[in-house]
């Protein structure tokens, strides 16, 4: 790494102002935070120092979407008929072109307003960049990736001043964006996975009606309760295996990135909801298979625990959590048009997560008035 760190250390100039390239000095410093720990210390004011910066923190949900994204490689391939490591490759190779063309577009457009303010890039693309093809069925045509993936930046995050401004999750707006344009590609009553050539064989297409779309119409689905679980059933490409998710929750918990009350929250706000619906007679399978099937689970870990468009406080966390699950599973119920409920449920949290986090602020400064005129 020294090597390295001199080869840094000799361009940095070129790249610093007075140099010819000092225009460029944003896109430099983002390479150089991202392979080595900031240099600089602070002088003055109460500071944390902690050789884990932002770019760190990103890596750590990176790694923790890995058990879902390899899982999903193999998922993809299992589905058109592939097995063991074949079944995995083909997922691979399916899924790469979707990755590729995400980080490109959404890392362009964050470099060029970078260059154009003239601050730092922004590291909370590392995950986004990641969590839009996870998100998005291994079908839909890349332009189509592509132009979700630039509608998200600018207008999901970049209008509202980059990253930690945004009041709506960037993945989700991708997600939603694509879903209300391109309908047809994002849903329907079946699922389209492939119709491809691969190391000279043909694959041949599959679809199939997903379990949502199964419990939706039918009122039960065609797959076991453990193959739901364990993600043996079709759907967005990050989104199938329950138990990868829960495991990449585990990652988040453990590294104290994620919030545990809005996790725990979403998934008992959804289970009340469940069991509400069934206890009414208004359905007839089981609530706990809201949680296993669609996005309800990658929505509960990797997208309602984003540090920045949930809850600040920790009640705030507890009341967002318990709302976007209930709020999912009765989209689900209600609207049999609209299957999966935790893109809108988490999206329309994200709005009103400021207001929840002021009421609670209101509430605890009102107690505490009260507390003191009592004792005076």
């Amino acid at each position: 790494m020294s090597g390295l760190r001199n080869i840094v250390d000799k361009l940095k100039p070129t790249f610093s102002e007075g140099g010819k390239l000092s225009f460029l000095a944003s896109t430099f410093d983002a390479f150089e935070t991202f392979l080595f720990v900031p240099n600089t210390t602070t002088s003055k004011g109460a500071h944390i120092r902690d050789c884990n910066d932002m770019k760190r923190t990103m890596i750590v949900v990176v790694l923790a979407l890995m058990p879902a994204f390899l899982f999903g490689c193999f998922n993809i391939g299992r589905e058109v008929g592939l097995e063991g490591f074949t079944a995995f490759w083909y997922g691979l190779v399916r899924i790469l072109p979707m990755v590729c063309v995400s980080y490109i577009v959404g890392l362009a457009i964050e470099f060029g307003f970078a260059q154009a303010r003239g601050h730092e890039v922004n590291e909370g693309f590392l995950v986004t960049g990641l969590l839009i093809p996870m998100i998005m069925p291994v079908s839909i045509p890349l332009w189509m990736v592509g132009l979700a993936t630039a509608f998200a930046v600018v207008f999901g995050k970049e209008v509202f001043g980059g990253t930690g401004m945004n009041v709506f999750n960037p993945a989700l707006v991708a997600r939603a964006f694509a879903f209300f344009a391109y309908t047809p590609s994002m849903s329907g009553e079946t699922v389209w996975y492939s119709d491809w050539t691969m190391m000279g064989a043909q694959v041949d297409g599959v679809t199939g009606a997903t379990a949502l779309e199964q419990l939706a119409t039918t009122g039960g689905m065609n797959y076991s309760a453990l193959d739901a679980f364990l993600g043996f059933i079709p759907g967005s490409f990050g989104e199938t295996s329950t138990l990868a998710i829960l495991i990449g929750g585990a990652i988040l918990l453990f590294t104290g990135i994620a919030s545990w009350r809005t996790m725990v929250s979403v998934f008992i706000g959804g289970l009340a909801m469940g069991y509400l619906f069934q206890a009414t007679g208004v359905t007839t399978y089981p609530a706990w298979y809201h949680l296993i099937v669609g996005g309800f689970a990658f929505g509960a870990v990797f997208m309602a625990t984003d540090p920045v468009t949930s809850a600040q406080t920790a009640k705030g966390q507890y009341i967002v959590g318990l709302l976007i699950g209930a709020l999912a599973v009765l989209i689900r119920i209600v609207n049999p048009a609209y299957p999966e409920g935790m893109m809108l449920a988490i999206l329309f949290m994200n709005a009103l997560a400021p207001l929840v986090d002021y009421c609670v602020v209101e509430s605890s400064i009102s107690r505490r008035k009260k507390r003191v005129k009592s004792v005076k």
